[in-house]
């Protein structure tokens, strides 16, 4: 199990020695990150740095190569055990995986919707087939989060007729059906024109003002100012700087960060 912090509190995410390689290629190359429950983290970083897999990793759409992640205490697609006498990892069968990964929400670049539902059906489909709740309690359930996202007037609309920000905003309510401990953005603000930027992040912010989990990969330094209670800035697949908002983006420490800011401002 996961060691409780200095404050002792166990965080909703702590990672330890996590490798990615995808045959040849090294991504991730030893990270450790510790995302305190209720708290947002933001990684920022090249196109390339590895902050994509991290997150695939932490949901299980990757398998790692080496290394611990934990959610809320539990390690995430393996149990540990011992083999030939020496403390060894044995991967978890596809039930429990799916178990897992159900307590962990994920808005990816690409909305993802079901071309043939309505925003509303989009919202209502896992609750029906994973969480086995009937058509009325869904429905329910995706009325107050469509209404929570702003798209109340837009529930029996298909994805073709909405706009980029709309389409993720309902990603976003659909993620949000499965009630999810945590959630995680891999730069869900990438697809979208400038205009419709604002409508998605004002959505994140209010998740973070009720205490969701979050951890955001984006190149929204605006946001990462306002609403990040930590910023990990990653290149060449490790941790290069990690801190504050002002500490990181104000006032960094490493030439590969300041080097990075200055690109993107």
């Amino acid at each position: 199990m996961s060691q409780p912090t200095t404050s002792g509190v166990v965080p909703m995410v702590e990672i330890r020695g996590l490798h990615k390689e995808f045959g040849h290629l090294h991504v991730l190359r030893g990270i450790d990150l510790d995302v305190p429950q209720g708290s947002v983290c933001v990684i920022l970083g090249p196109s390339g740095s590895g902050k994509s897999t991290v997150l695939r990793c932490i949901n299980e759409l990757e398998d790692i190569t080496a290394g611990r992640v934990r959610v809320d205490g539990e390690l995430m697609g393996y149990r540990e055990g011992t083999r030939g006498g020496k403390p060894a990892l044995f991967r978890l069968g596809s039930r429990d995986i799916a178990r897992q990964r159900a307590r962990i929400g994920m808005v990816f670049q690409r909305f993802n919707l079901f071309p043939h539902m309505t925003a509303r059906q989009n919202v209502m489909e896992a609750q029906i087939r994973v969480l086995r709740r009937s058509k009325a309690e869904a429905g329910a359930r995706a009325d107050e989060l469509l209404r929570r996202v702003g798209l109340s007037d837009r529930a029996e609309h298909y994805p073709a007729q909405l706009s980029g920000g709309q389409q993720q905003r309902v990603a976003i309510a659909r993620a949000l059906a499965m009630d999810p401990e945590l959630m995680l953005f891999d730069e869900p603000t990438s697809a979208l024109d400038p205009e419709l930027v604002g409508e998605v992040l004002a959505v994140m912010r209010d998740l973070a003002r009720s205490g969701m989990t979050m951890v955001v990969v984006t190149h929204e330094l605006g946001f990462a100012r306002e609403v990040a209670d930590q910023v990990v800035f990653m290149a060449d697949g490790v941790v290069v700087e990690r801190g504050t908002p002002a500490g990181v983006l104000e006032n960094p420490q490493e030439t590969r960060t300041r080097d990075f800011l200055a690109s993107v401002l």
